[in-house]
């Protein structure tokens, strides 16, 4: 249950800061809300043992509480328009890839899951939230820059979880 707790209050704090920005040595900018996010990839793959309804449910539930914020007026709705595709798409592949490797290795499953759902989320979030708002080049940088962070945020936490997580987990068939 704590990864879920961490996973819905990542995006919601990806969310709020998406629209602030630092700079990074060689990509140019990303935004706050992309460190942040990294741990998400991480937090969800730990769900898994409460099974893929578990984490569809968690997923759900994040991209509503997201969708509340724009409501509430604290992120913009081109934002939360954008979490949610972004969601959506990004994390029903990773949990449906992640779920077809249950038998693999903690570090298989986890990889593999990332290698399609960070490309995933950061060209579709980006592309919604700001195509129209920054030129193609900064735009570019943005994406290229947050599937560098995600995917180093969520190894890192990946790394970290590892002698936690590398043992069996229930199969789950059904959505």
């Amino acid at each position: 249950m704590r990864s879920a707790v961490i996973y819905v209050v990542a995006v919601l704090v990806a969310n709020l800061t998406a629209t602030w920005f630092i700079p990074l040595p060689i990509f140019g900018q990303v935004a706050v809300g992309t460190f942040v996010f990294g741990f998400t990839f991480t937090q969800r793959d730990r769900m898994h043992r409460k099974g893929r309804k578990f984490v569809y449910r968690v997923i759900a539930l994040s991209a509503f509480l997201s969708a509340m914020l724009s409501v509430a007026g604290q992120v913009p709705p081109r934002i939360i328009l954008a979490s949610v595709i972004a969601i959506v798409l990004a994390e029903t592949a990773d949990t449906e890839i992640y779920q077809r490797l249950l038998a693999q290795s903690w570090w298989h499953r986890v990889l593999k899951s990332n290698a399609v759902s960070i490309p995933l989320d950061s060209i579709f979030f980006n592309l919604v939230a700001f195509l129209g708002v920054f030129d193609a080049r900064f735009l570019l940088s943005l994406i290229v820059g947050e599937i560098v962070v995600k995917f180093t945020v969520g190894a890192v936490t990946a790394i970290w979880r590892s002698k936690h997580e590398d043992r069996p987990v229930p199969d789950s068939t059904s959505p």
